[in-house]
């Protein structure tokens, strides 16, 4: 609450409205978005430093993710901030609530995992998670493990979907399959 009266001050005190910090506003501060990039809308991102962020193709973000290219905890003890370009490659899956810090370049084709603190670069085609973020497996480790899941798991149609006007049945017959499992839905 202190946080957000704060920040709305500074802002007014910038001369920058809420309207500004926007995705588009972020672009044109200068972050870089690849193709067919998804989920930007509900992350927070640095606006104060958009240019060092850099994202790549078919790149998906769940919400809430943190993109900060700045880490203000050295102002006390340095006087400066401490800043560093954030590089996340092309394929990638953001997990939700994940923190991005400045410095770090996510390869191609990688997963962080949600709610992990990413302060270390992570290689291409692996899985990230935890605070700090430890590679957890490989991509093809990750795809044979969900693969054996999927053989196993209840599935549902995309009309057990809000999209498609689930009814209270089909609801209940989804919390009843899942029960002491999880599940797949188109």
């Amino acid at each position: 609450m202190i946080q957000r009266i704060i920040k709305k001050i500074y802002y007014k005190l910038k001369g920058i409205s809420p309207e500004q910090l926007t995705l588009e506003a972020t672009i044109k501060a200068g972050m870089k978005v690849g193709k067919n990039c998804y989920g930007l809308i509900g992350c927070t991102i640095d606006y104060a430093h958009a240019w060092l962020i850099q994202i790549g193709d078919d790149v998906v973000f769940a919400p809430q993710v943190y993109l900060l290219a700045k880490d203000t905890s050295t102002k006390r003890s340095l006087g400066s901030t401490r800043i560093g370009k954030i590089k996340i490659g092309n394929n990638c899956f953001i997990g939700a609530r994940a923190f991005i810090m400045p410095g770090v370049t996510i390869g191609d084709n990688s997963i962080v995992g949600a709610g992990s603190l990413v302060a270390k670069s992570v290689p291409e085609n692996v899985v990230v998670a935890g605070n700090p973020a430890r590679i957890i497996c490989t991509i093809a480790e990750y795809e044979t493990k969900l693969k054996a899941t999927f053989a196993v798991a209840p599935k549902f149609g995309e009309d057990y979907t809000l999209d498609f006007a689930i009814t209270d049945a089909m609801k209940q017959e989804m919390i009843a399959a899942l029960e002491d499992s999880v599940g797949f839905v188109k």
